[in-house]
C-alpha cells in the first residue's frame, strides 16, 4: 500500500472519530453505552442545561475536571481530597467499583464487572458530555 493511501485512511479515520461519526469512541459503542447508562441516569444528567435536580451530580464537562469540583452539588470529603482528573482510565476504574476507588464516597453503585459494558458507557459519556 502506498504512503499516500495510508495518511489518506489515517485522516479519514481521524476524522470520522473527531466528528463522532461511526458507533465507535474510546474503545466503546455509543449506542450501547447510551443504552447501559440508563442505569446511571437515574442519578445522573448529562446536557448542561438540565435543571432537573437529581440524586448525584451532572456530569456534563466530567473529562477533564478533578474529582469532586464541578458545582451545584456537595461531594463527599474523601472524594473531593482524592485528586483523581477524570480521564477513560479513571473514569472506567470508577465504574468498575466506586466505593473500592474511593473509600468514603457517598456513590451508592456498587459497579459494572463487564469491561466492555464501561467502555460502552465511557464512549457515550464522552459524546454527550462535552
Amino acid at each position: 500500500m502506498s504512503k499516500v493511501k495510508i495518511i489518506t485512511i489515517a485522516f479519514a479515520g481521524a476524522m470520522l472519530m473527531a466528528s463522532g461519526v461511526g458507533p465507535a469512541l474510546a474503545d466503546g459503542d455509543v449506542a450501547k453505552g447510551k443504552k447501559a447508562f440508563k442505569k446511571c441516569a437515574i442519578c445522573h444528567a448529562v446536557k448542561a442545561d438540565n435543571k432537573k435536580k437529581k440524586v448525584g451530580p451532572n456530569l456534563h464537562g466530567v473529562f477533564g475536571s478533578v474529582a469532586g469540583s464541578s458545582e451545584g452539588y456537595k461531594f463527599s470529603g474523601a472524594l473531593k481530597g482524592s485528586g483523581i482528573t477524570w480521564d477513560d482510565a479513571t473514569m472506567d476504574e470508577w465504574i468498575a467499583n466506586p466505593k473500592k476507588m474511593v473509600k468514603g464516597t457517598k456513590m451508592q453503585f456498587p459497579g459494572i464487572k463487564k469491561e466492555n459494558k464501561r467502555k460502552d458507557i465511557i464512549a457515550y459519556l464522552k459524546s454527550v458530555t462535552q
